[in-house]
């Protein structure tokens, strides 16, 4: 699980900083918030194959 998370989040801040440099703040803040929500369900999914 967290492995899925650190990937999702490292090629994520990748992405984002790529369009930062080209000055795409708004798709840069996209970027990261999509990834912030994709390890969040990668997260309850975890905690919910847990408690089944």
């Amino acid at each position: 699980m967290y492995r899925k998370m650190y990937i999702q989040l490292f090629n994520a801040v990748t992405d984002s900083l790529e369009e930062m440099q080209a000055q795409n703040f708004g798709r840069a803040q996209e970027i990261l918030v999509a990834a912030q929500q994709r390890c969040e369900e990668i997260y309850m999914d975890a905690e919910d194959e847990e408690e089944q």
